[in-house]
């Protein structure tokens, strides 16, 4: 497991993988579209393409001739979020008094 956090953050530490994972928020693109919004050659493009692929953080799949990628985001989340609780303790408190204070689904009343 941590060599697989491991290469999310290394996938994450470029700007252009970065900003690839957020023009795939949206849905699936190709990677023809993806290249032309980076001012990059495309086998540059494709290259972070791989290393985000290789990492998990995006999933490819072929429609013709295209290459369509789709961001897995599940996953950047849940090792994003573990690293953090680990080095935010914090974090966890909030939570655990966030959920104290919801309202009971059977009651509606206020638990603390």
């Amino acid at each position: 497991m941590a060599d697989s956090v491991s290469d999310i953050f290394d996938a994450l530490a470029h700007p252009t993988r970065r900003q690839i994972l957020q023009d795939l928020k949206d849905g699936e693109l190709a990677a023809g579209a993806i290249a032309a919004r980076f001012n990059t050659s495309g086998p540059t493009v494709s290259r972070h393409l791989g290393v985000l692929r290789a990492a998990g953080l995006v999933t490819e799949r072929r429609d013709g001739n295209r290459i369509l990628y789709s961001l897995v985001g599940e996953r950047l989340a849940l090792s994003v979020g573990d690293f953090l609780s680990t080095v935010c303790p914090e974090q966890i408190v909030l939570r655990q008094v966030r959920k104290r204070s919801t309202p009971s689904r059977s009651t509606g009343e206020v638990t603390a």
